[in-house]
Order: structure tokens, then sequence, then C-alpha cells
């Protein structure tokens, strides 16, 4: 089989929906109920058809199980978002939502695993999160200075600083604080953040040549699930300790599952959301510049 031809396979099964497991016309005993039936579950209790004698396959499903991660197809819905996002997602929207894993219970799991790889849990054995607050705090320096060009602390920045370099100081020690309270509530910042970034999207994609009907609502979870899948990449970068180009390239990926999901060209996505973005720039640009006027009036 040629490369052409491999290739062409995996876009007929990127295209693909998911093919539910047939019903089989065997007849079983249900070890937990006793019911007799025929089909793949029990219809009383809902037992699979397929368990049998205890084995370590089985206690690592129910391992899984535990802690969410082995019923309604996690490890289906992590493949199929490296592999087709776009497409799984509109599947999703159309109502195979056994067949895949909740995006929000999923992105809050994928979340906890991010912090959990940043805090140490890589091959270097690296905290990510302290080294950030490093630079951070590094980034935002205070400015005042002694007569002899010496820093001056807290304390001596009270006596000896002018009122700039006091205003100076204030306005790095609260943006400081704004960065770390970003950091330390990343979830619910990015959950903001899609909800916002979501407004301008929608506007460009809700008449799309495959969903041509979509709602703003499912046009969040679409762009949620997106995020889940930049967040599998992200902690693949994370446990492998890549640079920040790489984590920077993450964020081009969004344009996949926007591509798949709509249906237009890659160049009418990218511009989509080039589009979108400055939208979204000029609206915070306007609503900064009408509260700077109201507080002045009100002042």
């Amino acid at each position: 089989m040629t490369l052409k031809e491999q290739y062409n396979r995996f876009r007929e099964w990127q295209q693909r929906p998911y093919q539910v497991r047939p019903l089989v016309d065997e007849e079983h005993d249900c070890a937990t109920c006793g019911t007799h039936y025929s089909g793949n579950y029990c219809p009383r209790c809902g037992q699979s058809s397929t368990v049998g004698r205890y084995s370590f396959k089985n206690a690592f499903l129910l391992f899984l199980d535990v802690w969410g991660l082995g019923n309604r197809g996690m490890f289906r819905s992590l493949r199929d978002l490296l592999l087709r996002p776009g497409y799984m997602i509109r599947d999703y929207l159309g109502g195979m939502q056994m067949a895949y894993f909740p995006p929000f219970k999923m992105f809050f799991l994928l979340i906890a695993f991010s912090v959990l790889v940043d805090s140490g849990f890589n091959i270097k054995g690296e905290n990510r999160m302290v080294k950030a607050q490093e630079q951070i705090g590094q980034g935002i320096s205070i400015t005042a200075h002694d007569d002899d060009g010496k820093p001056l602390d807290k304390t001596e920045l009270k006596k000896q600083a002018s009122d700039d370099e006091k205003e100076m100081y204030q306005l790095a020690m609260g943006g400081k604080k704004a960065m770390k309270w970003v950091s330390d509530h990343q979830t619910i910042v990015l959950l903001l953040w899609l909800l916002v970034f979501s407004g301008p999207l929608y506007l460009f994609f809700r008449r799309s040549p495959k969903i041509p009907d979509i709602r703003y609502s499912e046009f969040f979870v679409a762009m949620v699930y997106t995020n889940n899948m930049m967040i599998i990449y992200s902690i693949v970068c994370g446990l492998l300790c890549l640079s920040a180009a790489a984590e920077i390239a993450v964020y081009l990926l969004s344009i996949v599952p926007l591509k798949q999901l709509s249906g237009y060209s890659y160049k009418r996505t990218l511009g989509n959301v080039l589009m979108a973005g400055a939208l979204l720039m000029l609206s915070i640009v306007l609503v900064s510049a009408l509260a700077t006027f109201l507080i002045s009036l009100l002042s």
C-alpha cells in the first residue's frame, strides 16, 4: 500500500463516525442479578456480557472507573481528540454522547493532571509552576532607589521614595499579585477566557457549511473540547519538558478542530479566528476606555 493510499484510508477513518458494537444473539445469564437475556448488556442491572473471571485487566479497568477514566470512552475521546478532533466534536454535538467522555468532566481531569505535571511529575522533575512565578517576580521589579542608586525595601520606600516611585511600586505589586492569582486559578481563568472568546468566534462560525444552525451553547461545548485537545498536547510538552516554542505551537493546533467542525478551508478558518481575535481586542479597548471615562467623571 502506497503512502497516498494509507493517507486516504486515514482520511476516511477520520470522517467516519464511531461505530457502536453490534448487538449479539447469544444468550447469557447475568452473574450479578441472574437475569437470562440476549444482547450485550443485562437489561436489569446493566452489567456487560463480557464480564468474566477476575484478571489484572479487570482490576486496572476498575481502578480507572474509581477516578472516572474507565467509563464513557475516555481513551476513545483522547484518541479522537488527537487524531480527528473536529469530526469527533461534530459527532458529539449530533447526539453521539454516550460514546465520548463529557467535555467539562474531561476539562477538570486534564487540568488536575496538568497541575501534577507542572508541579514536578515530568522527566526532569522540574517544578514549572514555581519557575513561572519566579519569572513573574523578576519581570515585575521595584523601581524605587535611594540617592546612591541602591534599591529601597518596603520600609525605606515609605520614608524616602517620591510619590511617583511609590505609585510605580504599588502598580508593580498589584500586577504581581494579579499574575499570581491567574497562575493559582488556571481553571477559572481558562473557563472565563473560553466563555469570552467563544462569543466573537461564534459570530464567524455560526453559519458554517457543516453545521449551519449551530447554537452558541453547542459552540461553547466545541470550544471546551478544543481546549481539552490543547491541554493534552500541553501535558505532553510538560512531561517531556519541551521548550516554550513547542507549547506556543500548541495554540496553532486549535485551527484543526475548528476547520474539521465547520467545513471551512484552513485559510478561511484562520481568517475567522484572526477576525474574532481582533473584534475581541477592539471590544476590550472600547470597554476600558468607557470605564476610564466614567471613573474620571465620578472622581
